[in-house]
């Protein structure tokens, strides 16, 4: 029925959530301002990240710029590859790419950031 199919990769693909809240952990604690709850932390798992700095902490832009630039710091660490694909994802994209369909990663993330786990985690040829 359907020709194209969207994927988002944080929370659909993957769950992220642990490299997410640890980045955005660290960026906290390196600039210097108080802990965020962990009911907090889960809520930058999605949204851009510049925005949820100033939504959920408060940030100006100016330290919503530097919060992200301490978030990569761990993220191109290592916490990118701190997450999990569900449970049966890689048969449903392989059954989808052999049934004809075009199946297209849909994220907010940078696109580099997208291919390095898709290549990691094996589903960037499905893409």
């Amino acid at each position: 029925m359907y020709r194209y199919i969207l994927f988002d990769l944080d929370g659909t693909l993957t769950d992220s959530g642990e490299g997410i809240t640890k980045s955005v952990a660290y960026a906290i604690e390196k600039m210097g301002f108080p802990a965020l709850p962990q009911s907090t932390l889960l809520k930058f798992i999605g949204p851009p990240l510049y925005e949820s700095f100033e939504k959920f902490y408060g940030f100006t832009h100016d330290e919503a710029v530097k919060a992200v630039g301490c978030y990569r710091e761990y993220y191109n660490a290592g916490g990118i590859f701190e997450l999990k694909i569900y449970d049966g994802i890689i048969d449903l994209l392989r059954s989808l790419k052999k049934s004809g369909k075009t199946i297209v990663l849909a994220t907010s993330k940078p696109e580099i950031y997208a291919e390095k786990i898709a290549k990691k985690f094996g589903f960037y040829e499905y893409f």
